[in-house]
């Protein structure tokens, strides 16, 4: 490294000047003003290796995954500070980085133990969404910790974005009124039977029977899942008419059911998928059915369906996101007839914000549990989603189908409000 060139001013080159991120580093040098709300923490060289050894944004996430990177402060205001520069290095960056540092910081090095193996080396589970991939996917991000996730999350243990009734209102609040939506747009009622594929820790099976009344069935890949939600459901006298199972979606062999959910687990399914998908669960419908589908979408057909670097890496390996016009597309193409659409998107950004908070104020509780690196990823994830829900490079819909009779009769009322 040339003498004049501290740490601090590599990479304030490479992040940009901010009034709200100062830089300290392991060299003793600084940048940025003294009293910013947010220092970035360089404390190892190998910030510099992962920075010049990684493509994408995976240098970043692994320097800070790792610990080699450290944030002091709210790590969203840091990435909102520094937006336009954290996603990726340009080629004209990592010349001059070469130019700096020399090749010293060109050799490759392991990455942090939480990062997954490439999509390519991830064939030996399987091809793409097969059933035993997608098991070994799930796993890997649902799996961590029950604890954890209860730290994170709390009580509700909702892993899906909240519908907030209210600006002042509460996480739990928020996610009961999601889940009271759900059960208005299905048009749920006493005696009624519940499919819910991809039903986390049960919270939309146990909200359903508790509250309307009806028989539900809730699968999940996750077997620590399904464990929890079974014993909850034990616990909370509901095991006569709710169920979790663990089991893959497609592996549900009974029918004939008035309603389907679908919260969260579309991300997971694939594009190409995304037909045979809606023809299964519409399959499970009976006539004047509805099926509610929930889950993140593109904000237009340009953007790619996978998902690349630190996301599929570290969080959502195999993820894959559509616009809400391919997955309304989809749910006509297997017969269902579209009659209702909803953008949350600035609900999940608040969900987020409430998340990131709870992990934050049980940091030492978590690492415990998880991990140091684990809970960093977690932090660095719900951080990074929740500005990209507010920058609209990601949305959050709800799109409503019903499973029409012979007779073209939908069964749905003519000016539905839902009543919530």
């Amino acid at each position: 490294m040339a003498e004049t060139t501290t740490v601090g001013e590599i990479f304030e080159r490479l992040l940009g000047p901010s009034t709200e991120v100062s830089i300290t580093a392991f060299d003793g040098s600084t940048s940025g003003p003294a009293d910013a709300p947010v220092s970035i923490e360089v404390r190892s060289p190998l910030a510099l290796t992962y920075l010049m050894s990684s493509p994408g944004d995976l240098g970043l996430a692994r320097a800070y995954v790792a610990g080699a990177l450290d944030v002091d402060g709210d790590l969203y205001t840091a990435l909102r500070a520094l937006v336009s520069q954290v996603d990726q290095l340009s080629a004209a960056d990592r010349l001059w980085l070469l130019r700096k540092l020399g090749p010293t910081h060109l050799r490759r090095v392991a990455p942090p133990a939480e990062e997954l193996p490439s999509r390519l080396k991830r064939t030996v589970d399987g091809l793409r969404h097969s059933k035993a991939r997608d098991s070994n996917a799930i796993s890997n991000h649902y799996d961590v910790s029950n604890r954890f996730y209860e730290l994170v999350l709390g009580p509700s243990m909702a892993y899906t974005c909240a519908a907030y009734p209210s600006a002042d209102a509460s996480l739990e609040e928020a996610q009961a009124h999601k889940f009271d939506l759900v059960c208005r747009k299905l048009g749920l009622r006493p005696g009624m039977r519940l499919l819910d594929v991809g039903c986390g820790w049960g919270g939309m099976v146990e909200h359903a029977v508790a509250n309307y009344g009806v028989e539900a069935l809730g699968v999940t890949l996750s077997r620590e899942q399904a464990q929890w939600a079974q014993k909850d459901i034990v616990a909370k006298g509901l095991a006569d008419k709710a169920e979790v199972r663990h089991l893959d979606y497609r592996d549900v062999t009974e029918t004939g059911f008035d309603a389907v959910s679908s919260i969260g687990l579309t991300e997971h399914i694939g594009a190409r998928n995304l037909p045979s998908y809606f023809r299964f669960l519409a399959g499970k419908l009976k006539p004047h059915g509805r099926l509610l589908n929930h889950c993140i979408t593109n904000p237009d057909t340009s953007v790619a369906h996978r998902s690349r670097g630190f996301i599929d890496r570290y969080v959502f390996p195999d993820g894959e996101l559509e616009s809400v016009g391919e997955i309304a597309t989809a749910m006509h193409d297997s017969g269902l007839e579209v009659r209702h659409s909803e953008n949350l998107r600035e609900h999940y950004a608040t969900t987020l914000g409430a998340w990131c908070a709870n992990l934050d104020a049980n940091w030492d509780a978590a690492v415990a549990e998880a991990g140091a690196g684990r809970s960093r990823v977690w932090a660095l994830y719900m951080a990074a989603c929740r500005l990209a829900f507010e920058r609209r490079e990601i949305e959050l819909h709800q799109v409503l189908g019903v499973k029409v009779g012979p007779d073209g009769d939908s069964g749905m009322p003519l000016r539905p409000d839902w009543g919530v």
